[in-house]
């Protein structure tokens, strides 16, 4: 089955130093370029990350830290990158917990403001787990129709990128309206209902430390807007404010908004804080 795309649609994966937001670097991205006209660019690059690779890694990956001496830093491809990602959506599996996070940071700590927020992020494991709640390989096997080591070497980027790209395809397939007669099974060929339906969760940043949550009046009661729908407001999700709406901590106790800048905190959350504190500076 085609994309029905209005504008790109980048698939990636990454491999990395590790799983540590703030600590950990990119060592593989790979990517496909899905045009709205069907035509596919792929992109495999091998990064150093400036750092050595821990060993457990180097083991799971097959990329050591010969194959990445000599190769450009994420600040060397950075600009290249946004280029290429510039007006995208975006497809990845268990995405939107790890890898759009990590892409993210590295593109701040290159000096990118690369605005996921507006674009739409497809998570093709967030559909899985929610349609057959397994793994990749698995999904692959299901969607695809055959053992994944058949087809891929596992833990690489590119073949990781190949195999999702395949899932997301047979994903569409399957639970499309001419294979599933029940409209609860049934999932479009639309990349922001997409998006929409790959959420997890309700967070602001990508760590988590700032979510969304109902608007409470004097009363205590969650507040609505004209439709009825619940108006929401950006909360701390930690620490001393943790539930208290972030715009009113940012008035009553300024100094929060410096102690975390200077803390051990993503850049991501910082730049989402940082957001909220101008956008409030502008209505005073």
């Amino acid at each position: 089955m085609k994309l029905k795309l209005e504008k790109p649609l980048v698939v990636f994966d990454l491999e990395t130093t590790g799983l540590d937001l703030v600590k950990d670097r990119i060592i593989q991205i790979s990517y496909i370029k899905v045009m709205p006209n069907g035509e596919e660019i792929r992109r495999n690059h091998i990064i150093n990350p400036g750092k050595p690779i821990p060993y457990e890694v180097q083991q799971l990956t097959g990329i050591t830290n010969e194959d990445v001496a000599g190769k450009p830093s994420f600040k060397e491809l950075a600009r290249t990158l946004e280029e290429e990602f510039k007006g995208c959506d975006f497809a990845g599996f268990n995405s939107n917990n790890f890898d759009i996070p990590v892409l993210a940071e590295e593109f701040l700590r290159a000096g990118i403001d690369f605005d996921f927020n507006k674009c739409r992020l497809v998570d093709a494991c967030s559909i899985f787990r929610k349609m057959e709640r397994r793994n990749l390989a698995a999904a692959y096997q299901f969607y695809c129709g055959r053992k994944m080591e058949e087809d891929f070497e596992a833990h690489r980027a590119d073949e990781d990128t190949e195999a999702t790209y395949r899932v997301l395809m047979g994903q569409l397939d399957k639970y499309s309206a001419d294979n599933q007669p029940e409209a609860d099974r049934r999932l479009e060929n639309n990349i922001g209902f997409l998006a929409e339906f790959s959420k997890q969760n309700d967070n602001v940043d990508f760590a988590g430390r700032i979510v969304w949550a109902a608007q409470k009046g004097p009363d205590g009661q969650p507040m609505t807007d004209k439709d009825g729908n619940p108006l929401m407001v950006e909360v701390f999700n930690f620490g001393k404010h943790k539930g208290e709406p972030v715009a009113q901590v940012l008035r009553y106790d300024p100094g929060y908004y410096s102690w975390v800048l200077g803390g051990d905190f993503t850049y991501n959350t910082k730049q989402v804080l940082t957001r909220i504190r101008l956008r409030e500076s502008k209505m005073f």
